[in-house]
C-alpha cells in the first residue's frame, strides 16, 4: 500500500498522512512515514520524541556525496543519477511506535544547479520505497506531486487530496488531478478535513461532483491544542483516529 497525500498549504494533509500511518502500524504493519512537506511537522504530528532533532535526509551530506559521487556545493556536472538507496531505509530512518519516519527538506538557495545529487538521492530513494519495497508508504506532500516523476507515479496504489470548506482548498484539488492523471496516477480521491457542520460536507460535494470522497474529519479543537502542546492528536483524541480508521478502511477495501 503506497499512499501519497497532498492538498493546499494548511487544509490537514499531515493530520491524514499521520493518522493512517498510525493505523496501519497499530495493525502490525511495517510503515514508512515521508515527510516531503517543506513546512515539515509529521514527526510532530505522529509524537516522536525530540521531532526537531530529527535530520532532514538531503542535510546528509556524507551519504549524498558517497552514493552520488559528486561533492555537494561544487560545479561537478557528473554524478550517479541512480545511486544506491536500498539499506537508507533501515539504517537512516528514526522510529518510534514502530513507524519509520524520514524528512526529506528543502533545497534552499538560489538555484537548483547545485542541488542536482541531492535531488537524484531522493529521487532514487522515493522510487525505491514506492516501486520496490512491501511495507506501507505514506507520503506526506507539499501542495502539488513534483516528488513523483513518471516511473514512481505508477506505484502509487492511492493518491488522496485533502480540501477544506473553500474555493481555493477546491481550485487547488482540480489541478492536482490533472497532474496526476498526466503522470499516471490512477486512484485519486478526496477527504473533507475541518468539517463543522453538514452543511461544509455539502458545500464540498456540490463544488466537487465529479470526485470520490473517502470521509470527513470533523473540526475539532483537540487537534489544534495537541498541536499546541507538542503531542500527538492521536494519544488521546478516539473520535479523530475513529474517522482516520473509517477512511483507511475504504482504502484497502478498494
Amino acid at each position: 500500500m503506497k499512499i501519497a497525500i497532498t492538498g493546499k498549504g494548511g487544509v490537514g494533509k499531515t493530520t491524514l498522512a499521520a493518522g493512517l500511518a498510525t493505523f496501519f502500524s497499530r495493525k502490525g504493519r511495517k510503515v514508512f512515514a515521508i515527510d516531503a512537506d517543506p513546512d515539515a511537522n509529521l514527526a510532530l504530528t505522529l509524537g516522536f520524541p525530540e521531532p526537531s532533532r530529527i535530520k532532514p535526509l538531503i542535510q546528509m551530506k556524507q551519504l549524498i556525496e558517497e552514493r552520488t559521487g559528486a561533492k555537494i556545493g561544487t560545479l561537478n556536472p557528473y554524478f550517479k543519477l541512480n545511486p544506491r538507496v536500498d539499506d537508507t531505509p533501515d539504517k537512516y530512518f528514526a522510529r518510534h511506535k514502530g513507524i519509520n519516519l524520514m524528512v526529506m527538506g528543502t533545497v534552499r538557495g538560489g538555484g537548483l544547479g547545485c542541488a542536482c545529487p541531492e535531488n537524484a538521492f531522493l529521487k532514487a530513494l522515493l522510487g525505491h520505497l514506492i516501486l520496490e519495497r512491501e511495507e506501507v508508504v505514506i507520503l506526506d506532500m507539499e501542495a502539488g506531486i513534483e516528488h513523483l516523476g513518471r516511473g514512481t507515479a505508477r506505484g502509487v496504489n492511492e493518491m488522496i487530496i485533502v480540501v477544506e470548506p473553500g474555493s481555493r482548498s477546491i481550485e487547488t484539488a482540480f489541478r492536482i488531478k490533472e497532474l496526476a492523471k498526466d503522470i499516471g496516477i490512477k486512484n485519486i480521491d478526496i477527504v473533507g478535513n475541518k468539517i463543522r457542520h453538514n452543511s461544509d460536507k455539502e458545500f464540498l460535494k456540490v463544488h466537487m461532483p465529479h470526485f470520490n470522497f473517502l470521509g470527513f474529519i470533523r473540526y475539532d479543537e483537540k487537534i489544534l491544542e495537541a498541536d499546541l502542546n507538542n503531542t500527538s492528536p492521536f494519544e488521546t483524541n478516539t473520535k479523530l483516529m475513529e474517522e482516520v480508521e473509517n477512511i483507511a478502511g475504504k482504502i484497502t477495501k478498494d
